[in-house]
């Protein structure tokens, strides 16, 4: 099928045609049509197989004129980077049509994005904390949208903003379209479609959890974090196989050990991302990368969802994710669409949980491949502290525990003197006491 056999209107087709789309995926094809029914629909399909696509089309599609303020259509996203994508994305598919596309959310000025919002906007495409601050503001009116999309449901809810998702939900009409589409739903995420949507019709193009065929795994186990480093030096000194390599680090202290570390090793090749960087550089350090001026991108999880990165030859994990569905995010990173990939994972002997918990949901044993001759083991035994802080959530980090109490003397005589409660009181005791004799 080719996308001039759907329901698509000059406009789009002619934006389809300049972007070099012809046909188009599973997940689009099957959407396409029940979405214009008006009908709920939750979508589950791999990561690289245009699930942006498969939403924005037949909402595009029926999207007519209006001069109103306030949002038609309204798509949540986790992050700020898929906020951008999404609103590019929908931006080039309506370069022959007149339509209003925005995109807010947090780190950034709040008025700047109040004041946009106020001109009037006909999609909007939100985080949810940022959402809902625009909406307590009175700013945002979200009574007019007629069609909600909700994007990686389950990184929202890791990322501790189910109590914004609920609240958005519950300001919305009740008569809306309701879309969700992932790679992965957690179990959490069935009680929301159960609460809000409406008999939705389930599209899931491939088992939940499945890698992509097109991407090899590979898997290192080493005995220590300075061996892991060393391994991950010696991977990349091959510049012509490892080409464009996204690196997954644990949390934001090792990412950013790994950047200052391999930046002397290899100069003005790497960029770092993570949630304490600017909003300024995370865009142009992935502009950067997008567009090949760096060959190497050390991230925590903040990429691993939804962000379309092309040809990306490697996806290295310097360490295994604790929740076992964002490997399957990860590595959905290299191999997009029918392009082939390769994910290689670096283990610890104290990941072994985590290695046996992917395994599980993906249904498939990783293949172990020979640790390099000329590697370097190193004979420290004890792993970096900072890697037990995983992810890029600040509430997973361990709780401070207060140490010590200050130091301990014995009181002086005067202090050890109890308090009577002044002279009139100790007479009085005096007198109690006498009498009792």
């Amino acid at each position: 099928m080719e996308f001039h056999q759907l329901n698509l209107n000059t406009p789009l087709l002619n934006a389809l045609s300049d972007l070099g789309f012809l046909s188009p995926t599973a997940i689009q094809q099957k959407a396409f049509p029940v979405i214009m029914s008006g009908k709920d629909v939750v979508g589950i399909a791999q990561t690289g197989t245009g699930k942006t696509l498969a939403y924005l089309l037949p909402l595009l599609r029926q999207l007519k004129f209006s001069e109103q303020r306030h949002p038609r259509i309204l798509v949540m996203v986790p992050t700020r980077e898929l906020v951008l994508q999404v609103v590019e994305e929908a931006r080039k598919l309506t370069a022959y049509m007149s339509v209003r596309i925005d995109g807010v959310y947090g780190g950034t000025n709040i008025n700047t994005q109040s004041e946009r919002i106020y001109q009037g906007v006909d999609m909007l495409v939100a985080t949810p904390g940022r959402l809902f601050d625009l909406a307590m503001r009175g700013t945002l009116r979200l009574k007019s949208v007629q069609k909600l999309v909700i994007d990686e449901v389950d990184e929202m809810l890791s990322l501790g903003f189910r109590p914004q998702l609920i609240n958005i939900l519950e300001l919305l009409p009740q008569k809306r379209q309701n879309l969700m589409f992932s790679a992965t739903l957690a179990d959490e995420v069935e009680s929301i479609i159960i609460d809000f949507f409406n008999d939705p019709e389930w599209i899931d193009i491939h088992y939940r959890g499945t890698p992509l065929t097109q991407i090899s795994q590979k898997l290192y186990q080493v005995p220590n974090f300075a061996t892991k480093y060393n391994l991950l030096s010696l991977l990349l000194e091959d510049d012509k196989v490892f080409e464009k390599v996204l690196v997954f680090a644990p949390g934001k202290k090792i990412a950013d050990k790994l950047f200052n570390k391999l930046t002397h090793k290899y100069p003005n090749q790497l960029g770092v991302i993570h949630s304490n960087k600017s909003q300024n550089l995370r865009i142009n350090t992935l502009e950067d990368f997008k567009s090949g001026n760096i060959r190497i991108l050390i991230s925590t999880d903040l990429v691993a969802r939804g962000v379309d990165i092309f040809e990306v030859s490697h996806v290295i994990n310097f360490g295994l994710p604790e929740i076992p569905g964002a490997y399957i995010h990860r590595i959905g990173r290299t191999g997009r669409v029918d392009k082939k990939g390769i994910s290689i994972s670096i283990m610890s002997h104290s990941e072994k949980d985590e290695l046996a918990a992917i395994q599980q949901y993906i249904q498939q044993e990783i293949p172990v491949e020979p640790l390099p001759d000329d590697l370097l083991i190193s004979d420290t035994t004890d792993e970096d502290p900072d890697e037990r802080l995983k992810g890029d959530k600040p509430y997973l980090k361990p709780v401070k525990l207060r140490q010590g109490g200050g130091a301990y003397h014995d009181k002086k005589k005067k202090n050890l003197k109890v308090n009577l409660g002044g002279p009139g009181r100790k007479k009085r005791l005096t007198k109690r006491k006498g009498k009792k004799r």
